[in-house]
C-alpha cells in the first residue's frame, strides 16, 4: 500500500486517505500524537524543514506516493519534501512563501487589490512609529502565523508592549504589523486549477477567529449566492487576482476577506485545506469533498468532477461548541432545544479542548440561509448562557 506523508493530523482526512487505499505516515508537532495504530513521527517544530526531513528519513516509509499538509505551518515543509522525493504537487518554494508570509503576500498582490498596509516590525519598533504609519489602531501578529494565535489589536503603547512580549526572539522577519480593517469577515474555500478558479463557495464567520481565540464561540455558515450576487462576484474576482498574482499552484485554497461598504478588502489566502468544519459543510451543501481533491492533487491526479453550480437544496453551517461555564450542559440539552444534523459534546467535563476552545461541535442546516444564520446564533447563545 503506497504511503502518503501527511504533515499534521485530522481524523476526517485519515478516513478519506484509507478509503483511497493509502497508508498515511504523519508528521505531527509534539506533544500531539495520533490514534493508536497510525504511523507517525513527532517534531518540535513542523516549520523546521531540516527536522521534518530527518523525521521522514528516520520513518523509513518505503514507497511514497505524495505529500500533503493539513496545517498552515506545514505548507513550506510539504513543498520541500516534494522537491526531495520528486513527487507531484507544488515544488515552488517561492510561491509557497507567498502564501505563508503575510508581508510577502500583501506586498506581492497586484496593485489594484485592496489590502491592509503591512510591514515587518522588530522588538525595537515603537508604537509611535507604527501609529503614524498604520493608523491609531493596528494589528500585531506573527509573519507566518495561523489561527489568529499571538494576534493582538493595538490601541496604546501599553497594548503594543504586551503584544510584543509574545515574541521572545529578536528576528527582523518574525512579526508584522498591519493597519486595522474594521469590517465583517467572509471567506472563500475553493479549488484553483490551471491558473483559474475551478470551483468555490463562500461562508460568513459569525465572529472573527481572533474573537474566538479570546473566548468567543467560532461558528460559520455557507452563503446563498442568490442573496449576495455582488459579494460573490467581488470574491471571485478577488480570488482570481490574488491567486493568479501570487503564482498559486494547483491547490485547494482558503481566502479571507473583509466585507466593507466600498467592496471587499483582501485579508489573506492559504494554499491548504480549510480548517474547522469547513470541509464537512462544503461537502454536505455542494457534494464537493475537498479532502479527496487535496489527495488527488498530492498524487498528481485529476480531481473528480465538481458540481455545475446549481443552487443546493440546503445550506449548512457549524459551531465549535465550548465547555459550559458550570459544566451542566449535555449533548441531550442541545438536542432537546434544537434540530441539529450532527452533534458531538462529551459527557465528561475533562474532555480535551481543541483549537478555538473547541470542546464539542455541531452541524446544522436549513433551505433558507437567513434561518440557518438565526439558528446558529441561538445555539451559540445557548452554549454561552445555557438558556
Amino acid at each position: 500500500m503506497p504511503t502518503m506523508i501527511v504533515i499534521g493530523y485530522r481524523d476526517d482526512l485519515d478516513q478519506v486517505l484509507r478509503r483511497r487505499g493509502l497508508d498515511p505516515c504523519y508528521i505531527v508537532q509534539a506533544p500531539f500524537g495520533v490514534p493508536k495504530g497510525r504511523r507517525f513521527k513527532r517534531v518540535a517544530d513542523m516549520e523546521n524543514i531540516q527536522e521534518v526531513w530527518r523525521a521522514v528519513l528516520s520513518a523509513q516509509v518505503g514507497e511514497v506516493a505524495g505529500v500533503l499538509t493539513v496545517h498552515e505551518m506545514g505548507v513550506f515543509s510539504a513543498t520541500y519534501l516534494r522537491q526531495q522525493l520528486d513527487l507531484p504537487g507544488n515544488v515552488d518554494s517561492r510561491a509557497a512563501l507567498n502564501f505563508r508570509d503575510k508581508f510577502l503576500q500583501k506586498s506581492k498582490l497586484p496593485s489594484h487589490v485592496k489590502r491592509a498596509r503591512c510591514r515587518y516590525v522588530s522588538k525595537d519598533t515603537s508604537f509611535l512609529e507604527l501609529s503614524r504609519e498604520l493608523g491609531d489602531v493596528f494589528v500585531i501578529k506573527p509573519a507566518i502565523g495561523a489561527g489568529s494565535l499571538r494576534t493582538s489589536i493595538v490601541r496604546s503603547p501599553e497594548e503594543h508592549a504586551r503584544a510584543l512580549e509574545q515574541f521572545p526572539g529578536q528576528s527582523d522577519v518574525e512579526i508584522v504589523a498591519e493597519s486595522f480593517v474594521d469590517a465583517p469577515e467572509v471567506y472563500m474555500d475553493g479549488i484553483w486549477r490551471n491558473g483559474r478558479l475551478q470551483w468555490s463557495s463562500m461562508s460568513s464567520n459569525h465572529i472573527s477567529p481572533l474573537s474566538a481565540v479570546q473566548g468567543g464561540i467560532l461558528s460559520a455558515h455557507i452563503l446563498d449566492r442568490r442573496l449576495h450576487p455582488d459579494l460573490f462576484r467581488q470574491a471571485e474576482q478577488l480570488a482570481g487576482d490574488a491567486l493568479g498574482g501570487l503564482g498559486a499552484p494547483d491547490c485547494v485554497f482558503h481566502m479571507e476577506a473583509f466585507a466593507r461598504e466600498a467592496g471587499l478588502t483582501f485579508g489573506e489566502c492559504a494554499i491548504r485545506l480549510p480548517g474547522a468544519l469547513s470541509p464537512q459543510v462544503n461537502q454536505l451543501t455542494f457534494g464537493v469533498d475537498l479532502f479527496d481533491v487535496e489527495i488527488s492533487l498530492a498524487l498528481g491526479e485529476e480531481p473528480a468532477q465538481v458540481p455545475d453550480g446549481r443552487v443546493p437544496d440546503r445550506f449548512y453551517g457549524y459551531i465549535l461548541l465550548r465547555r459550559s461555564g458550570d459544566d451542566t450542559l449535555t449533548q441531550q440539552d442541545f438536542e432537546r432545544n434544537f434540530t441539529v444534523d450532527e452533534i458531538a459534546y462529551p459527557l465528561s467535563p475533562d474532555g480535551p479542548i481543541g483549537p478555538y476552545g473547541r470542546y464539542g461541535q455541531a452541524i446544522v442546516s436549513d433551505p433558507d440561509e437567513l434561518k440557518l444564520q438565526k439558528t446558529i446564533d441561538e445555539i451559540v447563545r445557548f452554549n454561552e448562557v445555557g438558556t
